[in-house]
């Protein structure tokens, strides 16, 4: 009975033994998996960030052939810079706002939640409470859309609410594309055109 006794006592401690083995084991793949996942750091990160972009003038008044003027101005709270990156990139976590001048200085603002701008292809991405205002009036809300900066062509395939004060309308449709001033622009889906009720001035 005694050996008996002890070899159940063994038995019981093999089962155990491969039990905690086995689940180690387990436990070790899946950490080993995780660990194995790709590490991306910054290689820079920017609080209170300001980039002015500039372009040479076409026809110059004086013969100072470095003449330059204001583009756009983006400003956002927080940079991080991944530009070490096979695919170089940068985000705004927090959010960015972007002040973008016509040739005659007139000011049009785009903000968003989030932006990324991939710099290999020179496109921005922006994500979350995306408006548009432009110089005039006109107004432009999305949940994303994107930027191209060579073309100066801005488009989305989301849902979007398009305000123009110029005929009293407010368009709402599904996947737009226009020009940076939004003095064109092609609507892909329309949902209905509402005129805006002018307020009275008696």
């Amino acid at each position: 009975m005694i050996s008996s006794y002890g070899y159940s006592l063994k038995s019981i401690a093999m089962v155990f033994t491969m039990a905690i083995l086995f689940f180690s084991c387990q436990d070790n793949y899946e950490r080993s998996g995780q660990e194995k996942a790709p590490l991306v750091y910054p290689m820079g990160i920017a609080e209170n960030f300001t980039a002015t972009y500039t372009e040479a003038r076409e026809m110059l008044e004086s013969e100072d052939s470095t003449s330059t003027r204001v583009i756009a101005v983006l400003t956002s709270p927080l940079n991080e810079d991944y530009n070490n990156l096979e695919f170089p990139y940068r985000t705004f976590p927090k959010g960015l706002l972007v002040h973008y001048f016509n040739e005659t200085g007139e000011k049009s603002i785009i903000k968003a939640d989030y932006g990324i701008i991939y710099s290999a292809t020179n496109v921005i991405d922006l994500q979350g409470n995306v408006v548009i205002e432009s110089h005039d009036g006109k107004k432009l809300e999305t949940p994303q859309l994107f930027w191209d900066q060579d073309d100066n062509w801005i488009f989305t395939q989301e849902k979007f609410k398009f305000t123009n004060p110029e005929d009293g309308t407010i368009m709402d449709g599904e996947g737009m594309d226009f020009n940076r001033d939004l003095s064109f622009f092609n609507a892909h889906k329309t949902y209905g055109l509402m005129t805006i009720k002018e307020e009275s001035n008696d």
